[in-house]
């Protein structure tokens, strides 16, 4: 494991101690590492340097680990070790700073308390050994969400990255399907965790067959599971989505259309380098799985 696996910005969700905090997200490492980390000040809250353990944390915090170094020393003895993996990854785009990948559904980012697979960062580290660079991760897909993933190829990038995604100049869309006929477009202002978030959407569907949407949505923030969590609070859940959803329905759904995973998808990423004013824009096709399911829906309306 190397630095850059925890060179991150978290955002605070629930009010917590930070030493908890950090013990919650960064499960592998020693506690004793992480209040090294603390004490030699690599950890900043709001942009501010912080090393009590005690210190207290709000609802929209931003905490963020800035080392990069060597990590190896500081992992649990009963944590699975982060090793470089062969993995077949679908580049989009590549230069010095950036790779762009599509990143396929049931594939972690990171190693969590029961992955047992090679994660994409464990596909990464190979990979950057092979061409010589170290890839900071600075934002993530949750498992089971397949689409556009940003990654830098040195610190300088990371660090503009994660300041871009911290004044929300990164921009990202997604497709999604939803149980019912929503509104051909529309916004969902509603807090989370007692955090503003706005979720923008278009229907681009209707599929009468199953009483479901197609969705272009834009989230104007980016908290924990926004898109699942508003389009289930208005009463038009993800299909597949278990967590927040409707059971029911969605083994109906399974059942006729065949779909094993939420529908959810980030098919656009953009941004401008402010080094160059150079814009990025970044598109991954549907997953074979979500385009065989629409093609299925399409063939029964």
């Amino acid at each position: 494991m190397k630095g850059s696996e925890i060179f991150k910005e978290l955002e605070v969700e629930t009010e917590s101690r930070l030493d908890r905090f950090l013990r919650k997200h960064y499960p592998q490492l020693k506690l004793a590492s992480i209040y090294k980390l603390l004490k030699k000040g690599w950890v900043r809250v709001n942009q501010k340097r912080v090393k009590d353990p005690s210190y207290r944390l709000t609802p929209g915090d931003k905490v963020f680990v800035a080392y990069t170094g060597n990590v190896d020393h500081m992992i649990r003895s009963d944590t699975r070790e982060m090793k470089p993996a062969v993995m077949d990854l679908d580049i989009l785009y590549e230069d010095e700073n950036y790779i762009a990948l599509a990143k396929r559904a049931g594939v972690s980012v990171h190693p969590g308390k029961n992955t047992t697979t090679p994660t994409l960062v464990e596909g990464l580290l190979f990979y950057g050994q092979k061409k010589g660079f170290k890839p900071y991760l600075v934002h993530r897909l949750d498992k089971h969400t397949s689409g556009v993933l940003l990654v830098c190829k040195n610190e300088e990038s990371a660090k503009l990255l994660s300041s871009l995604l911290k004044k929300r100049e990164v921009k990202k869309r997604y497709t999604t399907l939803v149980f019912g006929k929503t509104k051909e477009k529309g916004y969902i202002e509603q807090p989370l965790n007692g955090q503003d978030a706005l979720t923008v959407y278009q229907r681009i569907d209707y599929f009468s067959s199953a009483d479901v949407s197609l969705l272009s949505v834009d989230i104007k923030t980016g908290r924990k599971h926004q898109i699942r969590r508003h389009l289930s609070l208005i009463g038009h859940p993800v299909v597949g989505d278990n967590h927040y959803g409707d059971r029911s329905r969605n083994r109906w759904f399974k059942k006729n259309y065949g779909l094993k995973r939420y529908f959810l998808h980030c098919s656009q990423l953009s941004f401008v380098d402010p080094r160059n004013g150079k814009r990025f824009e970044f598109h991954a096709p549907l997953s074979k799985d979500l385009e065989e399911t629409l093609k299925k829906l399409g063939d029964s309306s």
